[in-house]
């Protein structure tokens, strides 16, 4: 059964606060998901929004999403969200790119004898388009254990 939620006050059974009660008393969960279950235990209890966002140590919008989660996922709306990954910054061509042109000789017109990694990232900006940092060549570089000054 899902919990009431009437006019910023959460309704719950005895079964649904006893299980709040075990996840704020568990140690198998996160301090965060323990906050979240005695913000809506505390709404249960009548406790102002303001006086659960000083217990609680959050804001008032806060209380408000947590209470509005679990009324409407129960437990499992008090859990974090699940993010996506980070996006790609530097496309696979590019890295493949790199570390080809690392295994060659630099272009005779750079008269260089190697690759450093400022003058890749340099290069590379201005032949692919895609701007490089010097860090990420050297990342790639210590990633793929490749040394192109020795």
């Amino acid at each position: 059964m899902t919990p009431v939620v009437d006019a910023g006050l959460v309704v719950l059974t005895e079964e649904q606060a006893a299980e709040l009660r075990a996840v704020v008393h568990s140690r198998d969960v996160s301090a965060a998901v323990a906050t979240r279950a005695r913000i809506v235990l505390w709404t249960a209890e009548g406790k102002l929004r303001k006086d659960i966002g000083a217990l609680a140590g959050v804001s008032l919008p806060t209380v408000d999403r947590w209470v509005q989660r679990y009324a409407t996922g129960g437990l499992a709306g008090l859990q974090e969200l699940q993010r996506g990954g980070p996006r790609e910054q530097v496309p696979a061509r590019v890295r493949a790119r790199i570390l080809a042109l690392t295994r060659s000789a630099p272009p005779s017109e750079t008269g260089m004898s190697h690759w450093s990694s400022r003058e890749m990232a340099r290069y590379v900006t201005r032949t692919e388009g895609v701007a490089v940092s010097w860090h990420y060549v050297a990342k790639l570089w210590r990633d793929n254990d490749l040394r192109p000054h020795q």
